[in-house]
């Protein structure tokens, strides 16, 4: 006998419109029909429309029970229904249903849901990245709601899992801490070596979410044998597949189709389309949901995709890193790397940089109370992740007498780092009060002279450690470039936090948070301007949340 259908994930809300929501759940089964009631007795009903996942796979480094040796599809199911007619500020109380071909059914638990809130109303929105299943994130977001309740959304500035492929970290990985349900209250994470168990927190079924691409949101070239990790790692320039398409097309694609074209590209480069798949974000029509804008109560919120892929700094004959290829490689071209690859263009006149010079023009970000820029690429950081500059890598190919290549290394020129020569001065000249983004894994702030607030709040999970002191970056010393060791390599000096900052061994005030054992999430609460980030250590369960910081976002409207 069939065992009892379960869903694979409570359902949780997407895309909030002045009348209408998404309602987003997923299953391991196509179903015959799947449904969300609604409204005071769930008397109202709606049907979710279907689509199978295209690209959710496992592999050895999957933790899912039975392992998998190799790598295999993974068949999951999403649905999605738009529950409309809703009235601003009226939250109401709603359940999903899938059943299975078989007649078998499963429900959620009733939880609510409510239309973009109104200019006016407040809000409290967790600001929160970088959680890739790391140990700390469902302690993390259990203390939010502990802390704080209900929040109404969700900012997440990339890198949402490790391997955007790999289901189970989006799903149900073995060890408890999946996304999901992590967010959702379902997670089951034992610390080590306490053997202290968090359960995550019970956030994004009751509050849309909204997220910027990271990252390890992004898949590079396909291969249906290679590990999961492998092709993460393995991404390449679009420019290399384009070249290699444009001299195979007759064999690749003879009948010019748009849509082979397309998947090729993507297949011998990379993607995004788990990422895509799984959320439903708003739009642009130059960018679709790689980079959006949106109003949020008193929220402009500007998404931009502004991310790299990350490669070692080491500089050792094996590493193909950032600053160096292989050199057993060195002879072989489809194994380059081609450095700190850059996924989407944000220089001054790219397609990206003109939507966003447009975007902070617009009316709706002109009037909104609270302009907020979010993405994951540093402007301003203490951590590993902001060298080198944010720039196109410039290849410098060493050859010996012979013409045969003997060194290949990558430069980038700080001068052309695209965030700080044409992003930042564009945002402070457009009265951004808060850019918000993350990547290097630990907490730190910083403030621009016309007021300009900067905030990293990554060290949720883990914390690769604050560059300051003793403490170096692997960066090259005997480069054309000058790579900072330590510090903001950007200028800005980091803010000491407002109330209680972490000291160290001589009492002085530390400007960052960077551990593996203390947890740090940020609020933003928009009926009193104030961002407010709380640090937990996770080793003691009965220990309370400490506000550590806080600071005020000035009017945006000129009033």
């Amino acid at each position: 006998m069939p065992s009892k259908p379960e869903l694979l994930t409570d359902p949780f809300l997407q895309l909030p419109t002045q009348t209408s929501v998404q309602v987003v759940w997923f299953t391991e089964f196509a179903g015959d029909r799947h449904t969300v009631a609604y409204g005071s007795d769930l008397q109202q009903v709606e049907i979710a429309q279907t689509q199978k996942l295209s690209r959710t796979r496992e592999d050895a480094r999957s933790k899912v029970l039975p392992p998998v040796q190799q790598v295999v599809d993974r068949p999951i199911w999403r649905h999605e229904a738009t529950i409309g007619g809703l009235s601003p500020g009226v939250r109401l109380p709603y359940q999903v249903t899938s059943v299975r071909e078989d007649g078998e059914s499963a429900s959620s638990l009733v939880f609510t849901l409510a239309a973009q809130p109104t200019p006016g109303m407040p809000l409290k929105i967790l600001l929160t990245s970088d959680h890739q299943l790391k140990p700390m994130v469902t302690a993390n977001l259990q203390k939010v709601v502990e802390t704080v309740g209900q929040v109404d959304a969700v900012f997440f500035a990339g890198d949402l899992v490790n391997v955007a492929d790999r289901a189970s970290e989006w799903f149900d990985d073995s060890r408890g801490g999946a996304f999901f349900p992590a967010l959702q209250g379902r997670a089951n994470y034992q610390l080590e070596p306490s053997g202290i168990r968090y359960v995550g927190g019970e956030l994004i079924q009751h509050a849309p979410l909204f997220a910027t691409v990271g990252n390890h949101e992004v898949m590079g070239r396909f291969s249906s044998e290679t590990s999961l990790d492998e092709q993460f790692y393995d991404a390449v320039p679009r420019s290399l597949a384009q070249e290699q398409y444009d001299y195979n097309h007759s064999h690749i694609n003879p009948d010019n189709s748009l849509e082979v074209e397309q998947s090729w590209l993507k297949n011998q480069s990379f993607n995004i389309d788990t990422y895509e798949e799984i959320l439903t974000l708003p739009r642009s029509l130059e960018g679709g949901e790689k980079y959006y804008a949106v109003t949020f109560g008193d929220i402009c919120l500007v998404v931009l995709y502004i991310t790299c892929i990350w490669r070692t700094p080491s500089l050792n004959e094996d590493a193909r890193g950032k600053y160096r290829e292989r050199d057993r490689d060195l002879d072989q071209p489809g194994n380059w790397g081609y450095g700190q690859l850059i996924f989407e263009p944000i220089a001054k006149n790219s397609l990206q940089y003109t939507w966003l010079a447009q975007e902070l023009q617009s009316q709706a970000f002109q009037q909104a109370k609270y302009k907020i820029v979010m993405f994951h690429h540093p402007p301003h950081s203490l951590g590993e992740n902001i060298e080198p500059a944010y720039t196109n890598p410039v290849p410098v190919i060493e050859r010996n007498l012979q013409g045969d290549i003997t060194a290949i290394r990558y430069e980038y020129p700080k001068r052309d780092d695209y965030i700080i020569r044409d992003v930042v001065p564009l945002l402070e000249e457009a009265g951004v009060q808060f850019v918000f983004y993350g990547h290097s894994h630990l907490w730190n702030r910083f403030m621009s002279p016309t007021g300009m607030h900067f905030l990293e709040s990554s060290n949720v999970g883990n914390s690769y450690g604050a560059y300051v002191g003793d403490l170096k970056r692997h960066v090259p010393r005997d480069y054309q470039e000058d790579y900072a060791a330590t510090g903001n390599p950007n200028g800005l000096p980091p803010v000491v936090p407002t109330i209680a900052p972490l000291t160290d061994a001589r009492g002085n005030p530390l400007p960052y948070i960077a551990s593996n054992e203390l947890t740090a999430f940020s609020i933003f609460d928009t009926a009193s301007g104030m961002v407010s980030s709380y640090r937990f250590d996770t080793r003691q369960p009965e220990s309370a949340v400490v506000k550590f910081d806080e600071f005020l976002l000035n009017r945006g409207d000129g009033r």
